[in-house]
């Protein structure tokens, strides 16, 4: 079984997002159907391990050879100095402006992979292969490119949006566990923002997703790509209701960046732990009520997935997490820009949120 999804606004061109299982055998003669010059696969050396021979004999049987540039695995890969080395390695091979670049595996990749293709030649096609649970239901779909800086994450980056997205459900059983929770917690997330009752179902009958049952991950991964294909063609660069897609992400955002993008914390697990405490922030401003609050909370702790900044085993400072929020992309001219909830299914953007009030929250979250 295989779903399309189509992706498309008034202000760039339409492209499906293929979601079913073996997807990466097919890969080929989907991608030589959109008649590039020459073909580089961009992936990292993880997933190239197990995929890179898979999609490469599918070009090959469609009549294109391609080669493949690595970058180390995690998010340090998210950098100045890789997207230098993957940018030089396309110029060495010869591609022009008629080429295609592949991102072959998870978040990282694909914005990495995703901004090379947005400065190359000024702007060459790409197709998002995205062979994680977070890549599939989040960051490929969408057009959003980034390298990460020490000052924070994404703030360097472009709008660029694929030709075409191959989301492989077969591609997940080689996660480990940890990282199918993790994509998870983008998936719960889509349910908190906008569908009360598809967060009721990943609670219940959907749950066996988050244990890696490949039913259950594949609806999931249909319906959250239905959700942000929806927002993303009615707002493509995040000048309105793309916003809602960030819930917990400048909390999460500023957690990460304080324990420097390291293994203690995933981006899935930090957007887990920042959906909770918004829902908390907005209990504490009367703006949800504390049924809600702890139906967020029960939701992703039922996961695997952390709720509290104790569960991170880690200290924070409350003043240094307030600057980290402060300087996010979302932020503007330095006021708090979060977004939070009236109730699950009901997100919305409160701007100008009191820096006070942020800071008094942190340190009854238990950040020093």
């Amino acid at each position: 079984m295989m779903t399309t999804v189509r992706v498309g606004g008034e202000d760039f061109a339409a492209y499906d997002v293929i979601v079913g299982r073996g997807l990466l055998h097919d890969a080929g003669s989907r991608i030589a159907a959109l008649a590039p010059t020459r073909v580089h696969i961009v992936s990292d050396e993880t997933v190239a391990a197990i995929h890179g021979a898979t999609i490469q004999a599918s070009l090959a049987a469609a009549g294109i050879k391609a080669g493949i540039a690595t970058v180390p695995a995690g998010e340090a890969s998210k950098s100045f100095e890789q997207l230098e080395a993957v940018l030089d390695r396309l110029l060495a091979e010869g591609l022009d402006r008629k080429s295609l670049i592949v991102a072959l595996g998870g978040g990282v990749v694909g914005d990495l992979a995703g901004l090379t293709a947005a400065l190359f030649m000024r702007g060459i096609d790409f197709v998002q292969v995205p062979t994680t649970l977070l890549a599939q239901v989040d960051s490929s779909v969408g057009g959003k490119t980034a390298i990460d800086t020490p000052r924070g994450k994404n703030l360097i980056g472009a709008f660029h949006q694929p030709r075409l997205v191959l989301a492989d459900i077969e591609a997940l059983s080689t996660l480990p566990l940890r990282q199918v929770r993790s994509g998870w917690a983008e998936v719960l997330k889509h349910g908190l923002i906008c569908d009360a009752p598809f967060f009721d179902w990943l609670g219940g009958e959907g749950a066996a997703g988050a244990s890696g049952k490949v039913e259950a991950l594949e609806r999931a991964v249909v319906r959250s790509v239905e959700i942000k294909a929806k927002v993303v063609s009615e707002d493509e660069k995040e000048a309105g209701r793309r916003a809602l897609l960030n819930l917990g992400h400048t909390f999460g955002h500023a957690l990460e960046a304080e324990l420097g993008f390291g293994d203690l914390l995933t981006h899935g697990e930090a957007v887990a732990l920042g959906c909770a405490m918004a829902f908390r922030f907005s209990a504490r401003q009367g703006l949800c009520s504390s049924d809600d609050a702890d139906k967020a909370e029960g939701g992703i702790r039922a996961a695997g997935l952390p709720t509290r900044l104790s569960d991170v085993a880690q200290s924070f400072e409350a003043h240094a997490l307030l600057a980290r929020m402060a300087g996010d992309k979302k932020a503007e001219n330095g006021r708090l820009t979060l977004i939070l909830a009236r109730a699950i299914g009901e997100a919305f953007t409160a701007r100008d949120v009191d820096a006070d009030a942020v800071l008094s929250f942190l340190k009854e979250e238990g950040a020093a």
